[in-house]
């Protein structure tokens, strides 16, 4: 389904997990196209703002707060003011390895607070003002994670599946206005997830043909232009999602402990 369709970005745009990866992907094409980018995340951005004006931003500001928290989130809101938002591209969020009942729960709630609680949140505040103007655009980086029971990856599977469905969901509820919420779906990808959520010893941490960032990005930066609502990223990720759906759920999660298990 799409809505809305245009050539390319404009306006003010604010960018989370914006430090590298695919969110750092995305603020470099939405600087390519000229908008002014607030850059969000939880570690340094210094190199990432240099990256990002090097690519034609008409105006790059940082800001690195925790999202998992209420204060994080009212600073993001603080720091864009009372300027109108054009568009919100929520990226942050990480994994947990392990199983389930060993890891520690203020971890494990992190990645909740972070995934859900904190993106949720987010939206609800910046599209707010999107409905009451009719305008806006939202891309959430959701994941074919999401249509899979997560052994050994359980809580970041489990958070994405509500954020895949939460989009497609809010997606319906804003379909007579004019704004836009895009889920992007990407795969397995060379981005710094495994090593943050200690899953190099993994299967899958260790494949050799990881996605490209920079094209997983471009992906969900096209569907975000055409209004489409979902993006699955990659070919054989979309076979993948496919056959997540037609397979027995605990044939699924045999097939993807053999991927997550150390």
């Amino acid at each position: 389904m799409t809505k809305n369709s245009v050539e390319n970005l404009s306006g003010f745009y604010v960018v989370t997990g914006a430090s590298s990866g695919i969110g750092l992907e995305l603020a470099k094409l939405a600087a390519q196209d000229g908008a002014g980018l607030l850059l969000v995340a939880d570690r340094d951005l210094g190199d990432a703002k240099r990256v990002v004006q090097q690519c034609g931003a008409s105006e790059v500001e940082t800001l690195e707060v925790d999202l998992a928290t209420v204060d994080g989130i009212d600073r993001v809101i603080d720091k864009i003011g009372s300027r109108s938002v054009d568009g919100l591209m929520a990226n942050a969020g990480h994994g947990l390895g392990e199983a389930f009942l060993t890891q520690k729960w203020d971890e494990i709630a992190h990645v909740i607070d972070t995934n859900i609680t904190g993106t949720v949140s987010l939206i609800h505040r910046i599209g707010s003002g999107m409905v009451l103007r009719d305008k806006g655009r939202i891309l959430v980086t959701g994941s074919i994670a999401g249509d899979m029971p997560g052994a050994y990856q359980l809580v970041y599977n489990s958070t994405k599946a509500f954020i895949n469905d939460f989009c497609v969901g809010l997606a319906n509820e804003l379909k007579s206005t004019s704004v836009v919420v895009t889920c992007l779906m990407p795969g397995v990808t060379d981005t710094q997830f495994f090593e943050r959520a200690g899953m190099e010893d993994t299967r899958a941490g260790q494949m050799k043909d990881k996605a490209d960032p920079a094209k997983v990005a471009r992906d969900g930066y096209n569907a975000l232009l055409k209004g489409e609502t979902q993006e699955v990223s990659g070919i054989m990720n979309k076979i993948q999602d496919l056959f997540a759906d037609l397979l027995p759920d605990e044939l699924v999660a045999q097939m993807h402990r053999h991927l997550a298990k150390p």
